[in-house]
């Protein structure tokens, strides 16, 4: 152990409070974002008395950890009381003037607490975190000054990605509503159309094989995944193949300002514009312009009216689009040379801009998150 560090135990006590008189109502869950969420759990007929009540500032987790993947789900309650599935195991810290739950919490948010966890897990069917793996858990715990200036640092940076975030949702309404408008203004369009016509090229992607390492042993371009898609700007992804498992597999290789479409699993429209050259994996569609205005627009128009593709997705276990259906999508086609067409230019570009802000402010967060263990 460094010799700044503590062991968590002494710090922090287990709370078992039982809703037996049903006073406290609002359900929750904890998610592998390690926040406190609705639960989507079938509570008909359940009886609530044997939930466990968790106050503000306390803590909760999911002791069970092989089936949250590479995540342990552990949260901090700030916000009124809840209840939770007694699955889960509820603790607060034992003197606020030796530790604050917040500074505590930053720690559970290191990546490399959760890999300390899964590695500290046992267990043959399923794999368990339990409660003296978590109080063994070491970390620096500095003065209370120290550790409130350091948690005020992270919130001034997490409040400024609220505020980034919040600005291109408006923005994403603003030019959906502008859409909606001039849809209304036949001087904006010319003639019917679909995608297959106004895209240069529409392309889907594929998987390298995994169990090729040379194929995934570099990070030489981007690989979107379906589930990365949420209509948002793409400007780096979760993996990336080599060059080599480009070559030697149905990848490809599409260019800058592509709008990426979810086809497996979609009840709504989900597009994506990617703003590097990546490839995809098969679920998703790769739809090409020949210029960064007919990219804004295809993207805002599917956004604003996509669901009418969605519609027609069918499959018994999953509902998933097909290319076919997809190309075939009709709507007006704009007049792009005109001047009111700027406005989805620079929307994007202002939406570009502020995402490449928010990937530094989270760079920040990381490094912060990092330089607790030193």
């Amino acid at each position: 152990m460094k010799s700044n560090y503590k062991k968590l135990g002494p710090y922090i006590r287990q709370v078992d409070v039982r809703n037996k008189d049903l006073s406290v109502t609002k359900l929750l869950g904890v998610s592998i974002e390690k926040k406190f969420i609705p639960s989507i759990a079938n509570t008909v007929g359940t009886d609530f008395k044997n939930y466990k009540i968790v106050r503000n500032k306390q803590f909760a987790y999911g002791p069970v950890t092989s089936r949250n993947g590479d995540k342990i789900s552990v949260a901090l309650l700030n916000e009124e009381s809840c209840i939770i599935s007694s699955s889960y195991s509820v603790f607060e810290i034992v003197d606020l003037t030796k530790l604050i739950p917040e500074y505590l919490m930053l720690w559970f948010s290191r990546p490399e607490f959760d890999r300390y966890a899964r590695y500290k897990s046992h267990g043959s069917v399923r794999e368990i975190f339990d409660w003296e793996q978590m109080c063994s858990v070491e970390l620096p715990i500095p003065p209370l000054g120290e550790q409130k200036r350091i948690v005020d640092e992270y919130n001034v940076i997490t409040k400024r990605i609220a505020l980034k975030k919040k600005i291109n949702e408006n923005l994403i309404e603003q030019a959906k509503t502008y859409l909606r408008s001039i849809y209304g203004q036949k001087k904006f369009f010319k003639s019917t159309t679909n995608l297959d016509k106004f895209c240069s090229s529409i392309v889907s992607g594929g998987t390298p094989n995994r169990a090729v390492y040379s194929y995934w042993d570099s990070n030489d371009i981007p690989w979107l995944k379906n589930g990365e898609i949420k209509n948002n700007l793409i400007l780096s992804t979760e993996e990336y193949i080599s060059k080599l498992g480009l070559s030697e597999s149905s990848a490809k290789l599409v260019p800058t300002y592509t709008v990426n479409m979810a086809m497996y699993c979609v009840s709504d429209i989900s597009v994506a514009l990617s703003c590097v050259p990546l490839s995809t994996n098969q679920a998703v569609l790769n739809l090409s312009t020949d210029s960064f205005r007919k990219a804004c627009f295809i993207y805002y128009l599917l956004m604003t009216f996509g669901n009418s593709i969605t519609s027609q997705a069918n499959g018994s276990a999953q509902q998933n689009l097909s290319k076919e259906k997809v190309i075939l999508f009709e709507f007006l086609s704009p007049i792009l040379d005109d001047k009111a067409f700027n406005f989805f230019e620079i929307n994007m570009r202002e939406r570009i801009c502020i995402a490449k802000e928010i990937v530094s402010l989270n760079n920040v967060q990381t490094l912060l998150l990092s330089n607790l263990s030193y």
